[in-house]
């Protein structure tokens, strides 16, 4: 790619008007016209020549110039649609480096990162589980704009703000590549729009996708071989066994819920022709929408993937506005629940979910003790619960 192709990319999807020559031509012009007007009156030789050379010349540049503009005006609608685009992200600010800094701190502070993650085999399959589920591939169209600009395409992750330390321990991981977002008061953005961030996601990344957005992967390679004239070889969905590696870890990160349920004991009434008796019950549940609509394509095969997996079956609901179609994973028996905690011990949650996880392993326990029928052992669990709410604040 030559250097006036790389000077014409930018890594943001702002409307930024082109830099134009023609202020700098007409002033030239309107130079060059007053001294061959003012030669002119002084009947110098040949000065006439000059006046309508230098007149024509600042007619063209303005007619230049206002050719610009009106091409500008054209590209209405692709300004009108980078702005709704930004409308939707909501108001946005920049997390300092102070913050990042802190909450990484934070981060290590309250999890020593199990050392399977030292593994950069066993991280990538982290990062794609996680990007898999929480992140989003933006790509622009191949070649450049209305406006003569080349944006660039970006990798975006989207979690909650109590995320922070677990993204500021990413991008440690990454290199320090990548920048933050805060969007409104809860929502924080980790994005790479970088060539080289990118570069260094990509191949990290390869090869280890499950899901639908393996398409958008490869469009994304395309995309960056083509425009940086790299050979990166396209990503090819992964079919391993889900239980040699982290990928489902980073995906439950993402989608995954951990729940405990207590039921009251209600006695019988006029409305209740029967008694409910006092019940505890633990829940594991992941949600996918069936119809992924950036990749045009349906999440069936995966979450049938997830549920043998699980020993589980693939269950539907729908929610409103539109009535979306949720494919649903669920475990609850405790030999099932079990195996989940292997698996979780063995490829641990980094993230706000991995509390959950804790508080949910220890109700886990007390079920298996029986101590869930003793009075101390039920208020305990109670008290978890409630942790387990707070959490999610």
């Amino acid at each position: 790619m030559t250097n006036l192709k790389r000077s014409a990319f930018q890594a943001h999807p702002f409307h930024l008007v082109s830099p134009s020559p023609w202020p700098l031509y007409t002033s030239i012009s309107l130079l060059t016209l007053t001294c061959a007007g003012v030669l002119t009156m002084h009947h110098f030789t040949n000065a006439a020549y000059f006046l309508f050379l230098a007149l024509a010349t600042l007619i063209l540049s303005m007619a230049l110039w206002w050719r610009d503009v009106i091409s500008e005006g054209r590209a209405k609608s692709f300004i009108l649609r980078l702005l709704d685009f930004n409308l939707t992200l909501k108001t946005t600010k920049v997390i300092t480096t102070e913050e990042i800094g802190e909450s990484l701190i934070n981060f290590k502070e309250e999890i020593t990162p199990n050392s399977i993650y030292n593994d950069k085999k066993e991280f990538a399959y982290y990062l794609a589980g996680l990007l898999e589920g929480d992140g989003h591939i933006s790509l622009p169209s191949i070649g450049v704009t209305t406006l003569n600009r080349v944006l660039n395409p970006r990798i975006v992750f989207t979690s909650h703000i109590n995320n922070l330390g677990l993204y500021a321990y990413i991008q440690s991981q990454l290199g320090g590549i990548g920048r933050f977002q805060l969007a409104g008061a809860n929502t924080v953005r980790y994005i790479i729009g970088d060539i080289k961030g990118i570069n260094i996601i990509v191949k990290l990344i390869s090869g280890k996708f499950r899901t639908p957005k393996n398409k958008r992967l490869n469009d994304l390679i395309q995309f960056i071989n083509a425009k940086y004239s790299l050979k990166i070889p396209e990503s090819l969905l992964d079919c391993s066994d889900l239980n040699h590696n982290s990928w489902f870890s980073g995906f439950t990160e993402a989608d995954g819920h951990f729940g405990v349920k207590i039921i009251e004991t209600k006695p019988k009434s006029d409305t209740r022709k029967r008694s409910v008796s006092e019940n505890i019950s633990l829940r594991f549940r992941l949600d996918q929408r069936s119809f992924d609509k950036p990749n045009n394509s349906y999440m069936l095969s995966v979450m049938e993937k997830i549920s043998r997996f699980l020993s589980s079956e693939v269950k539907s609901y729908k929610i409103k506005p539109a009535w979306t179609e949720i494919l649903s994973v669920s475990v609850q028996s405790i030999t099932k629940i079990e195996f989940l905690i292997k698996y979780f011990n063995k490829y641990p949650l980094l993230g706000v979910k991995r509390k959950d996880f804790k508080c949910w392993e220890i109700v886990y326990y007390i079920m298996l003790s029986k101590d869930h029928l003793t009075e101390q052992g039920k208020l305990r669990i109670r008290l978890i619960v409630s942790e387990m709410k707070n959490n999610k604040k």
